[in-house]
């Protein structure tokens, strides 16, 4: 209840807008990637009534783009959900163009490209030259540094990370990534955009992955562990499913796509170089996205195999891969594999907490159950903690560590906290909203 209703309705009603700075009426936006990221984000926009130039390195690939929003238009219409007037209103407000010159006159651009350094880098000038001084620049970026990425801009102060999540229609949460040189007037001009479009923000400072995919992260990544161990997948997802989460962790993997856990997995490895630790399960990845073309849902080809005609099955080639051992499921194992798969998660989101990445316990649950379906029953991974006690979660993190490995380790503010007996809701608050 103080998840789904109080704190979705603060949110949703602003509260982590700074103060002093004039509203921010966004009316026109470019939107820099046509593929189904962007193309949801210039859907919504033009749903809202803001005129967005959609924009790609082709004209066939930016009216393809334009085309997943006539595609929504068409069965909303179909439904009688949108007056075929209201859909031509809609359309009219989406171009899609290669010209960056068009891009003149934007109150914002949202740059949802690869996730590639040098392509970021390289669209973010071209978008920038047509810039007023009062626009700002989002990058909806799911894991590289915003300060980094900022360090192509000509005014960082202005740079801003506008994390978006698939499919943009459906999902309601939009992530507001702080870089070290980003301005509160960005984030509130950000938050402003964000509330037209009828998203709910929530606000995050710089870090690899940020809040949301750094912790969604360890969901996939987990259920990965347990294959490599030579637990069954079935057996993982089934759990998965059943701790609350909409799906299995290697559905989920197949669903984000696995090129894309994989590229992710490659820029992390460039970036940290030596301190980069290698997982049982990345040589596997790499196989099945290199080797063997399996990239997930989107080619019906991943974990799992998706025939046109018929349900999903798991990929039968799986086992030669990762060789199962632990073909049945007995009580203990069940309730062990649950409950790795929520402290994960849930131990992630305290280090978020303990490195200042995020500040706010609202923040935390709200954009944990909106952004990755963190299990709704718990109030979300900080509610979870606090229903469980500092103490006892402390003692199950560190039991999980001994057996499982350091990913577990609890942070230093998670031992500290349960010495005092403190919970998060008691220590942060919203006065602590500031510091972000």
């Amino acid at each position: 209840i103080r998840t789904l209703f109080l704190s979705l309705q603060e949110l949703g009603k602003g509260s982590g807008r700074p103060t002093g700075v004039p509203h921010y009426d966004v009316k026109k936006v470019a939107v820099l990637g046509a593929g189904m990221m962007g193309a949801g984000i210039a859907y919504v926009q033009a749903m809202a009534g803001i005129e967005s130039v959609l924009i790609d390195q082709t004209q066939e690939a930016a009216d393809k783009g334009k085309g997943y929003a006539e595609a929504l238009v068409k069965k909303a219409v179909s439904r009688g959900k949108m007056t075929a007037e209201k859909g031509e209103k809609v359309l009219a407000l989406i171009t899609p163009t290669t010209d960056y010159a068009l891009v003149k006159g934007s109150d914002l651009v949202v740059e949802a490209v690869f996730e590639n350094r040098e392509v970021k880098a390289d669209v973010t000038k071209k978008a920038e030259a047509q810039l007023a001084d009062t626009a700002i620049f989002g990058s909806n970026t799911s894991t590289l540094p915003i300060t980094g990425l900022s360090k192509a801009s000509v005014r960082p102060e202005s740079f801003i990370g506008i994390h978006f999540f698939s499919p943009v229609d459906k999902m309601g949460l939009v992530e507001i990534i702080m870089g070290e040189q980003t301005s509160q007037e960005a984030l509130a001009k950000s938050i402003d955009y964000v509330l037209k479009i009828k998203k709910t923000p929530i606000v995050v400072n710089d870090s690899r992955g940020f809040y949301t995919s750094r912790c969604f992260g360890t969901f996939v990544q987990e259920g990965l562990e347990m294959m490599a161990e030579g637990i069954a997948p079935a057996i993982i997802d089934n759990v998965g499913r059943a701790t609350g989460m909409p799906r299995g962790p290697l559905e989920m993997n197949d669903d984000v796509a696995l090129d894309l856990s994989y590229k992710i997995g490659e820029q992390t490895k460039k970036d940290l170089g030596d301190k980069y630790e290698e997982r049982p399960f990345a040589p596997v990845l790499e196989k099945m996205v290199v080797e063997l073309g399996r990239l997930g849902r989107k080619n019906g080809k991943g974990f799992y195999d998706y025939p046109e005609n018929g349900q999903k099955r798991i990929w039968p080639g799986l086992s030669d891969l990762m060789p199962v051992k632990t073909k049945d499921a007995d009580a203990a194992l069940i309730e062990e594999i649950r409950t790795r798969l929520l402290y994960r998660q849930a131990v992630e989101a305290a280090r978020c907490f303990e490195e200042g990445v995020i500040v706010d316990p609202r923040e935390a649950d709200v954009g944990a159950i909106l952004g990755w379906g963190f299990a709704p029953w718990t109030g979300g991974p900080i509610s979870m903690i606090d229903g469980i006690g500092l103490k006892a979660f402390v003692e199950g993190c560190d039991a999980l560590a001994q057996k499982f490995g350091t990913r577990f380790t609890p942070p230093k503010l998670l031992r500290e906290m349960a010495e005092k007996g403190e919970t998060f809701y008691s220590r942060f608050g919203v006065k602590t909203k500031a510091a972000a």
